[in-house]
């Protein structure tokens, strides 16, 4: 089968639904199939470029005779007509949605930008239908997609690791690591403010490629303010391999991102190299995967609360230890594998 996977990207940028666009790929060639990722170009701002990349997205043919299928993973990817189409929905426009009337909400909220929410949400629900089937990566964007739309998904599959096998446990040493893009969304700050609580012994490493040059510096004046320049690291941007290194020898993970779309890679990763992982109540998707108490914990949105998870854990090494063990175990009953999720897609 030709199986073209049409997904948008702001240009030089890469996160999670690229990981996902390039590992499904690959395991549909693994599989016998021909698989292309067609890039779409799609920036948000001024908030009149969303109404014309969504335009061109509807305007956009690919050839039936081409293209057996094509599976669409995000907005304004998932507008793109065809006659065999399936969309596995990583998320909608957020500002448009749930975002909206958030610090996240980046669309401003005048005439012309409630003119833009309100056009991206028409589009949504008259053109999300034309696809043979939609499966989400998460509940919670079923759920949003339910709640927003008014368009049922047909499942939830889960997103599995490219490479599962490069993620295995090692001695807990003193830090608590935290890999992901910075950006404000992911609440390094959050990470940051909650040192001046933490147990002096313990270190934060925080990995991963800034969206800006201020936000970078806004958070190393504030490891400069607090005078954590011995606790605080940041790594920037590292491979998967020094990832995989670094989380191995974690005390444990931090995923603080707001209203998250699933459970995030990071904490998968987590779970693989039998590491708890902290969380927050207002984080979306993770606690899908973070059971408080079991295979990690759930803290409040403040710095106060993400301290006292860190020191509950640190103060216990042994029942760290089992919360990890717990957390491998879990993976068991979600089913997550590729197996699953290009047999559902290609049925």
């Amino acid at each position: 089968m030709k199986v073209a996977l049409v997904n948008s990207q702001e240009p030089f940028v890469e996160g999670g639904a690229e990981y996902l666009a390039q590992s499904l790929r690959d395991q549909l060639i693994k599989r016998g199939h021909k698989a292309e990722i067609v890039r779409i170009p799609f920036k948000w701002y001024p908030p009149s470029r969303i109404l014309d990349h969504a335009l061109g997205c509807r305007l956009m043919k690919i050839d039936p005779a081409d293209v057996d299928l094509v599976i669409a993973l995000k907005f304004p990817a998932y507008l793109v007509p065809f006659p065999n189409k399936k969309v596995w929905l990583l998320h909608q426009f957020r500002q448009a949605y749930d975002l909206w009337d958030t610090p996240f909400q980046d669309i401003p909220d005048t005439p012309e930008g409630r003119g833009v929410r309100d056009m991206v949400r028409r589009a949504d629900a008259a053109y999300l239908p034309e696809a043979r089937a939609i499966y989400t990566n998460s509940e919670i964007v079923a759920r949003r997609l339910r709640e927003f739309s008014g368009i049922r998904a047909d499942g939830v599959l889960y997103p599995p690791l490219s490479r599962p096998d490069l993620f295995a446990p090692g001695e807990p040493s003193d830090y608590f690591f935290y890999p992901s893009r910075i950006l404000p969304g992911k609440r390094q700050r959050l990470a940051i403010e909650a040192m001046r609580f933490v147990h002096p012994s313990v270190k934060l490493v925080l990995a991963g490629t800034p969206v800006s040059e201020t936000h970078e510096h806004e958070l190393r004046s504030l490891v400069l303010e607090f005078k954590l320049q011995e606790r605080v690291r940041f790594l920037g941007w590292i491979s998967e391999e020094e990832k995989a290194r670094w989380m191995a020898e974690a005390y444990g993970i931090l995923y603080l991102p707001y209203g998250e779309d699933s459970y995030g890679f990071v904490t998968l990763e987590a779970f693989q190299c039998h590491k708890p992982v902290i969380t927050l109540t207002d984080s979306g998707g993770t606690d899908e995967l973070v059971t408080h108490e079991e295979t990690g914990l759930v803290a409040e949105p403040s710095a106060q609360s993400v301290a006292e998870a860190i020191n509950r854990l640190w103060a216990n090494r042994a029942w760290s230890v089992e919360l990890g063990e717990n957390a491998h175990r879990s993976l068991d009953r979600l089913e997550i594998s590729w197996d699953r999720v290009v047999g559902s897609l290609l049925a």
